[in-house]
């Protein structure tokens, strides 16, 4: 259930060598932060800045565990990443887009105050189909620089 809504940049089958990759270079990508139950990683959630004019604004993601689902955990992991966000840097706004029909991922986003700005056509392909992507959207905060 994971998988179906995840980024096909996420490999299938995940390997040893993906998974080298990840810890190496690609969790060192923007804000990345681990979600942990119990000492364990359960999850992953993190914030990819924009670059040029997009330098003000960063790309929300994230995955959990199906064992954890509904526990509130990406939702209280959203907020302390909005707050770190907040604190550190100077992003203004932060999007997500979500495939169409991940109804559990629209209402985390909408319960830390994402609002939803659009739907986008045909703009997630993964496994040789098209998926709908629903743009959710936060600002931080009103600078003008």
């Amino acid at each position: 259930d994971i998988k179906h809504f995840l980024s096909p940049k996420i490999p299938t089958p995940y390997t040893l060598d993906d998974a080298l990759w990840w810890v190496e270079k690609g969790s060192k990508a923007g804000f990345t932060r681990a979600i942990e139950v119990d000492g364990q990683l359960v999850g992953c959630i993190g914030a990819l800045p924009g670059e040029f004019e997009y330098a003000k604004s960063a790309e929300i993601g994230y995955w959990l565990a199906q064992k954890y689902w509904g526990r509130g955990l990406v939702v209280a992991a959203l907020e302390l990443l909005i707050e770190e966000l907040k604190i550190n840097t100077d992003i203004v706004r932060l999007h997500a887009v979500v495939f169409a029909g991940n109804s559990q991922s629209t209402k985390v986003l909408e319960k830390v105050g994402f609002e939803h700005e659009g739907l986008l056509k045909k703009a997630i392909y993964k496994e040789g189909e098209f998926y709908d992507g629903l743009l959710y959207a936060k600002v931080l905060t009103e600078r003008s620089r």
